[in-house]
């Protein structure tokens, strides 16, 4: 949901997701000079209003970990974000223009806008992103150096918790609404490590639920034995390993219920980019998304009865090509692979291409080239936005680019706690694999999956990812989220760049100094300016 209003001069429009809200904020020109920045307040319902907060100063005020109110220390950014708030809540929120000087400040009254967060409990599309910032300064100001991993930790589960924030409830709620023998699950996963969920299904097995898995299968693949190993409680006649010269890289379930012939008609399917493993739930920045559509849920369901009777990636390649075109013209409709003669690379490259706007990118590997090319390509009408595992030749800060990499505060800096993953298996990982283009606008397109962006995700393995166009509310909650990654890892990204150590100090402006990126235009943040508020 979005919701846009001007005043005095002031322009505030908020985007809102499940469990962000985006605020951009403007000033005519007049009101740009002395500008100090931006005070907000929130009210939830009906309850009483309160300040955001935030943890910069002015210069010569104490540098602690303590947050102040925005209307004493104003928001120096003409964007800022509430990840405080909970799905399906109504929140309103009002600005003011801040001008004056350190203690002795005034305000300009700027609009209030109310907005709803998106359900994660109704709705076409239910989608939950975890938090996956165990190196942060919230992480650490709660938690320390606990392993989430660790269960003899007292604070293991509250930790592991706040990470998967609803991801973990959310996939064991999908499988739950199989509830008896009228239902089925069919599964196809790429790692299965995680024991309760293996668990919960022999439950369901148990009450007469119909289970069917297929994971990634490959002699003597470390992967396989693994997953072998933890599916030892489901009987070998509801599990099958995928033979493939590849990697059997699907994460996706398919919930079916009897009609009253008694056949399982497909309802909905899970689908998105995380693991059923604890890298998976907790360390890797991921998604899980929901989509009840029969339709869609169909396609998904044929390719599982293809995967169950298949020898190889050869003869699914095959009947992918025959089966499943790419429905380009539908608002909803999804992509299998392996594919042949890269025809879903030449859908992503056209949809990167075409973009008008806006383009996000969160990838984990290695790109195709004519997605990097397509990246790359110097076009002053669209701003690039990406996330990525390492540095490529599309990271770094151009005229209309700004891609960065995972990098986490290991000194400190003034102020700020040291960051660490001390003890934790595994890494920092960008493991979400999704493209928004045009999301400001009311005609964006948002994909999700498994699948890469790289030749083998193409050719060689088996994947899907989904493609939804024109739907705002799903845009605005992949843009709430993945902003939210990125200005957490940017920050972090410029300061290891630069190398700054600890006892740096960093401060609010006492003047409005701050305000000249954002009106020059050879800046992104100029650009992000007049996008995000509607200018």
């Amino acid at each position: 949901m979005r919701v846009r209003k001007e005043l005095n001069g002031i322009t505030l429009k908020a985007y809102a997701g499940t469990t962000g809200i985006l605020l951009a904020f403007n000033v005519s020109d007049e009101l740009r000079e002395g500008l100090l920045g931006f005070a907000v307040r929130r009210k939830v319902e009906e309850k009483e209003w309160r300040w955001l907060q935030g943890l910069l100063k002015f210069p010569g005020e104490p540098v602690d970990l303590k947050p102040v109110n925005s209307n004493v220390a104003p928001i120096q950014k003409f964007r800022w974000s509430d990840y405080t708030v909970y799905p399906d809540a109504k929140y309103s929120y009002e600005v003011r223009a801040v001008y004056g000087s350190p203690g002795n400040l005034s305000y300009i009254q700027g609009p209030e806008v109310t907005v709803k967060t998106e359900s994660t409990d109704r709705g076409k599309h239910r989608i939950v992103f975890n938090r996956a910032v165990a190196a942060s300064q919230a992480y650490s100001r709660r938690f320390g150096e606990t392993n989430p991993d660790d269960e003899t930790n007292p604070l293991y589960l509250e930790a592991r918790n706040w990470l998967t924030r609803g991801m973990l409830q959310q996939i064991e709620k999908f499988m739950k609404k199989a509830k008896n023998e009228d239902y089925a699950l069919d599964l196809a996963l790429f790692e299965f490590e995680y024991d309760a969920f293996v668990e919960l299904l022999k439950k369901l097995s148990d009450k007469g639920v119909r289970i069917s898995i297929i994971y990634h299968g490959q002699p003597g693949d470390k992967q396989t034995l693994a997953n072998a190993e933890h599916l030892k409680p489901i009987a070998d006649e509801f599990k099958r390993a995928r033979p493939t010269n590849g990697l059997f890289h699907q994460k996706f379930i398919v919930l079916k219920k009897k009609d009253g012939s008694g056949v399982y008609i497909p309802q909905a399917v899970l689908t998105g980019t995380a693991n059923f493993t604890p890298n998976g739930l907790w360390r890797q920045a991921n998604v899980v998304h929901i989509i009840f559509d029969k339709g869609l849920a169909k396609e998904y369901e044929n390719l599982y009865k293809q995967l169950l009777v298949s020898e190889g990636y050869g003869d699914t390649k095959k009947y992918i090509h025959a089966n499943h075109p790419l429905n380009k013209d539908k608002k909803l409709f999804q992509s299998f692979s392996p594919r042949m003669h890269y025809i879903d690379i030449d859908l992503l490259e056209a949809i990167l291409n075409n973009a008008s706007s806006e383009v996000f990118i969160c990838s984990a590997f290695k790109l195709h080239e004519r997605i990097t090319a397509a990246l790359e390509a110097e076009n002053p009408k669209v701003c690039r936005f990406g996330l990525q595992n390492s540095t490529t030749t599309v990271t770094g800060f151009h005229r209309n680019h700004s891609f960065t990499a995972p990098a986490f505060l290991k000194g400190g800096l003034e102020g700020f706690l040291r960051e660490s993953t001390k003890k934790q298996k595994g890494s920092i990982y960008i493991h979400l694999k999704t493209i928004i283009t045009d999301f400001t606008t009311n005609h964006p397109t948002v994909i999700v999956g498994s699948h890469n962006f790289s030749k083998p995700a193409s050719n060689k393995n088996d994947e899907n990812f989904v493609v939804i166009k024109g739907d705002t509310e799903v845009a605005d909650t992949y843009f709430c989220e993945m902003m939210r990654l990125y200005d957490h890892y940017r920050f972090r990204y410029n300061e290891n760049k630069k190398g700054t150590s600890a006892g740096s100090l960093l401060c609010l402006r006492a003047d409005d100094s701050w305000v000249n990126d954002y009106y020059d235009p050879e800046n992104l943040k100029q650009d992000e300016r007049v996008r995000f508020s509607g200018v």
